[in-house]
């Protein structure tokens, strides 16, 4: 199975326009986004950055950002995409969705507390299922700052450490562009898509894969 991985749009739809046309050379199973799809943007915006994507044939799964708009969700939820606070399952891969973040210093639309990442994480995930968070684990190369700080969340980094899912697909800190491993579990920051980068993302057998790419 291919996977297309791409997370902080922030409302670049020029990015998608581009995305698109390297799709069919990738031939992904499932298109996967970590969240930040408009820059403080509504449903309206979120839905016209999306358009591009929805005209392939191809799944999408998203969650939304800290970054969103408050009815950003619903509109992800009507177009049969959203993965937020439960397990979805797209072509035989489980996918459990973390939108927002933990809690930034900026009070932004989206925080979620470390009891709620958890408790999502203990109540939908099943024994080889993938994450999708928009917020990265902490200790990792995926939420380090250009100031040498971890910010990421420490439940998800506790989840990952007990359960080794196969991998973790995040975003959220801009220069944290990395593949990284905890245990077993690829942990994979693309990149933002509005500065070009995405991921592609293989899986064979027990064996996964990341690359990371720009267009």
């Amino acid at each position: 199975m291919k996977i297309l991985g791409i997370t902080d749009v922030h409302g670049k739809t020029s990015k998608v326009m581009k995305l698109v046309e390297v799709i069919d050379d990738v031939s992904p199973s499932i298109v996967m986004i970590a969240g930040d799809i408009t820059n403080f943007g509504n449903s309206d915006r979120a839905k016209k950055v999306l358009e591009p994507l929805t005209t392939l044939e191809v799944p999408i799964v998203a969650v939304f950002g800290n970054c969103d708009g408050r009815d950003v969700p619903g509109i992800l939820e009507e177009m049969g995409i959203l993965a937020h606070g439960r397990r979805v399952e797209v072509n035989g891969l489980g996918i459990v969705g973390i939108g927002g973040s933990n809690v930034t210093p900026f009070g932004t639309i989206w925080e979620l507390t470390e009891d709620e990442i958890g408790s999502i994480l203990e109540k939908n995930y099943l024994p080889g299922n993938v994450i999708l968070s928009h917020a990265p684990p902490y200790g990792t190369r995926a939420d380090r700052t250009h100031s040498g700080v971890h910010v990421g969340s420490r439940a998800l980094r506790m989840f990952i450490e007990e359960k080794q899912p196969p991998f973790v697909l995040t975003g959220h800190i801009h220069e944290a562009r990395s593949v990284d491993r905890i245990g077993r579990t690829l942990i994979i920051n693309p990149g933002p898509l509005f500065r070009g980068y995405y991921a592609v993302i293989k899986i064979e057998k027990d064996r996964v894969e990341a690359k990371l790419e720009k267009l």
